[in-house]
């Protein structure tokens, strides 16, 4: 966003409400169903499917309100999906890594609902493997000390630095916990002792960080080399968005659903059904009802109409306002505000199903690996966004190696990941959905094959014999299964401008009408997400 920052004491002000709402306790909501409910057909109305607008619609009907969710695709899941080819071959649209919470020693707990218990997580062998010209980084699962203690040994000149940094990390956490377990209630005059970190470093970036204690450029992009999680280089990603996953990776492990993430798409599916909401998939909404400036249901595609106490759109705001909803007064002055946010890059796959065991043949024993062409993030970022993979670093999952039975017996699944910007398909796209893709099938095989090589060369010899199943996913494969605005994977770019408390909240110019998702509060992947879905019903409920 172009505007100046927020003066300290009103995005401090800003951020301690923020927290109130990332506290889920249950007993203080209210139980449905409201014996008012009529006129209306529904209690809520989600619109889309992702993780997301499910969590919302879970937790309505967990307190016993009557929540209707409509699907534009034939699967619950948005990114939270999986397809199967043939051969046994079933690939996961989005997951590579996540968080979990763990109870009685499994890790199945999917934080916000204890009820779901049908979704096991495995953990990654390592969290991951990063590798840098010189370096080959490998980071070890639940262990914070033993990652500083790499670190250190391979950089000794900067052992007061890491140590510093990871004190600086270890802080910002701690603050944003308590003042989360505050309930956001803080004394605005004790603020700058009680919570200094969080005081310092309201406005930094992830790369101002890291400079103001580590000095060798090769330390502080392998310090970073998760940066591709975000989708923005150290010197664009606002602290708070890499520091909080980053640490929680570190402590709590990184993990992977057994049956793939549209597992966890399900658990929420089912989950909602048996308390009492109601699902319906390929129905597009259309239209968004608006009555005296109160949203009050949606129009689908189809021609029915289903009404509403509110609705709730997990689609991004520009399909929303741009699409769904008539002109409204206030939507116009809305819309110019988000346009201000830089939109998040989309994603180019390569999802491969293998013949044999080449995994297992050639050794590797890491599921999660980051290979990167230089010490630069930012000319990997420069290389995503203008959608040149021949200069650009890759991401690689080795799923096989997660748990057994990933795969048919003697094969091997994996997927070739790399950030992209979306300008580069953009001359593909009227034609693309218009069905004729012979120029667009063109470029995305060019590409496909650069990426396979690439990772032939560096980690799997004899990748290009190997491979059974070919399938290549684009920006515009995620504008046609999801309807994302340019294909963007993370919504809006989580800059210090856009994040935290800052970012885009769910309540919008129309009365009753919300937003739930990447696109809001608190912001993108499987473990923020979810918590959005939550945070929405919260702010929601609090009137009711």
């Amino acid at each position: 966003m172009s505007e100046s920052l927020l003066p300290r004491r009103e995005f401090l002000e800003m951020l301690a409400g923020m927290f109130s709402a990332t506290t889920i306790n249950w007993d203080a909501f209210p139980i449905g169903p409201f014996p008012d409910r009529q006129p209306f057909d529904y209690d809520a109305i989600i619109i889309g499917s992702g993780l997301g607008g499910l969590a919302c619609a879970a937790a309505f009907a967990r307190q016993g309100f009557k929540p209707l969710v409509l699907e534009q695709h034939d699967k619950v899941g948005g990114y939270a999906t999986a397809f199967s080819r043939p051969g046994g071959f079933t690939f996961d649209v989005s997951l590579h890594s996540t968080t979990v919470g763990e109870r009685n020693g499994v890790s199945n707990l999917i934080w916000g609902f204890p009820e779901i218990t049908d979704v096991e997580f495995a953990p990654h062998p390592t969290l991951c493997r990063a590798i840098y010209p010189d370096h080959d980084i490998r980071v070890q699962q639940k262990n914070p000390a033993a990652f500083v203690a790499m670190l250190t040994s391979l950089f000794p000149d900067e052992k007061e630095g890491i140590a510093g940094l990871f004190d600086d990390m270890k802080g910002l956490a701690d603050n944003v916990g308590r003042l989360a377990n505050a309930k956001g209630q803080a004394d605005m005059s004790k603020f700058p002792v009680e919570f200094p970190y969080l005081f310092k470093f309201y406005q930094w970036t992830w790369g101002q960080m890291v400079d103001a204690r580590i000095k060798n450029p090769r330390l502080k992009a392998i310090i970073s080399a998760q940066w591709g999680y975000y989708g923005l280089p150290p010197s664009k990603l606002s602290c708070f968005y890499y520091v909080m996953p980053f640490m929680g990776y570190l402590s709590a492990g990184g993990f992977y659903p057994k049956g793939r993430s549209q597992n966890i798409s399900n658990a929420f599916a089912g989950f909602i059904e048996s308390h009492g909401g109601k699902i319906l998939l390929n129905t597009k909404v259309e239209k968004i009802l608006v009555k005296d400036g109160s949203a009050s249901g949606v129009g689908t595609a189809g021609g029915k109409a289903f009404t509403a106490k509110v609705v709730v759109s997990n689609a991004n705001p520009f399909a929303t306002f741009g699409r769904m909803i008539e002109d409204q007064p206030l939507v116009a002055d809305y819309m110019a505000k988000c346009r201000q946010y830089s939109v998040s890059m989309s994603s180019f796959q390569v999802f491969l199903g293998l013949k044999e065991d080449l995994v297992r043949k050639v050794g590797i024993a890491d599921s999660e690996i980051f290979y990167e062409p230089s010490y630069s993030p930012d000319a990997g970022y420069a290389a995503a966004l203008n959608a040149d993979v021949e200069h650009g670093g890759y991401g690689l999952s080795l799923y096989d190696n997660i748990f057994d039975g990933y795969s048919p017996a003697g094969k091997n699944t994996i997927n070739i990941l790399t950030l992209q910007g979306y300008e580069h398909w953009e001359k593909f796209g009227k034609d693309y959905f218009a069905g004729e893709k012979r120029a667009y099938r063109e470029e995305k095989e060019r590409m496909a094959e650069i990426l396979i090589q690439k990772v032939e060369k560096t980690l799997l010899p004899g990748l290009s014999a190997a491979i059974e199943v070919k399938e290549i996913g684009t920006p515009l494969t995620n504008i046609r299964y999801t309807g994302t605005h340019r294909g963007a994977i993370y919504g809006w770019d989580q800059t210090v401008n856009n994040s935290g408390s800052m970012r885009v909240g769910h309540a919008t110019p129309v009365k009753n009408l919300f937003l739930a998702g990447a696109w809001t509060k608190p912001g993108h992947g499987y473990g923020a997400v979810i918590p959005s879905g939550l945070e929405c019903f919260a702010e929601i409920v609090k009137n009711w």
